[in-house]
């Protein structure tokens, strides 16, 4: 199996499906998380070094961060439904707790707070962005939950609904060099995997120019992808939708991509004859 891809399995006794660090990764910034809860289980955190977003995958929830409460947040019971996320974003040093009131599924997503000294924040539905991008079977739904044009230290944070048989981060683009000025900036990125209906799959590949990393991976329903670096294609099965989140971070804030320059006329094809 790829060292990149970690499979979904039962969650331990405190929810803990998945865990991602800078060490465990072997890169320095993306951290996530990934909790499947029952009513009335409770996750803490805090890291005077780390700031956080606490996304509702699916579930409700009430959340403390600080000396805020946000009493029983989220609407949607799954991340198929047509409705955007509920989210809290919480800077570093700032300690906080998510208690399930229905079944749950909590994405922590976090990066080193640079700079700290900013607010906590409920994300509702009303503060997330919504876009399409691509055309015909490159048609894919975004939800821009922490992009860079609002306020983190690292974060950034979207999920993206691909339609069955649609292709997604394609053309293959990367963002694995820190040249703001030549139009690319360094993000390592987790991609956590959703399926609809839950036994379909989905195919991922993640490889570089030189092909020192080339990995295709058959992504299940609750897998998650690592990209440290090179391009990260996603292509969903036939009969089957495809929701990810993904969560990025690096040196600078900002998302600045090049896209693998052999596919880059599919962004300008030829009209059909």
């Amino acid at each position: 199996m790829s060292k990149l891809l970690l499979r979904n399995h039962e969650p331990d006794a405190s929810g803990l499906v998945h865990d991602v660090t800078p060490e465990s990764a072997g890169w320095k910034h993306v951290g996530f998380k990934l909790y499947q809860l029952k009513p009335g289980q409770t996750v803490t955190g805090g890291d005077k070094d780390r700031e956080v977003c606490l996304v509702l995958v699916a579930g409700k929830a009430s959340v403390t961060a600080g000396n805020q409460r946000f009493e029983s947040i989220g609407d949607r019971m799954s991340p198929f439904e047509d409705k955007k996320p509920y989210s809290v974003y919480a800077p570093q040093g700032v300690d906080w707790s998510v208690t399930a009131e229905t079944d749950l599924e909590l994405a922590v997503c976090s990066a080193p707070g640079a700079n700290g000294g900013l607010p906590v924040k409920l994300i509702g539905p009303d503060d997330v962005a919504s876009s399409v991008r691509g055309s015909s079977t490159n048609t894919r739904y975004i939800n821009d939950i922490l992009p860079d044009s609002k306020p983190a230290d690292g974060l950034l944070v979207v999920e993206v609904k691909t339609p069955a048989g649609n292709w997604s981060s394609y053309p293959p683009h990367k963002h694995d060099i820190d040249n703001i000025d030549g139009g690319e900036s360094l993000l390592e990125e987790t991609y956590y995997h959703r399926m609809n209906p839950p036994q379909g799959f989905a195919f991922q590949r993640v490889y570089t120019d030189d092909r020192s990393i080339d990995e295709a991976m058959a992504v299940e329903n609750g897998d998650l992808v690592m990209v440290p670096q090179g391009y990260h294609p996603v292509g969903a099965a036939h009969g089957y939708d495809l929701y990810y989140l993904n969560v990025m971070a690096g040196p600078t804030r900002i998302w600045r991509f090049n896209t693998a320059v052999e596919h880059r006329w599919l962004l300008n094809p030829a009209p059909a004859q």
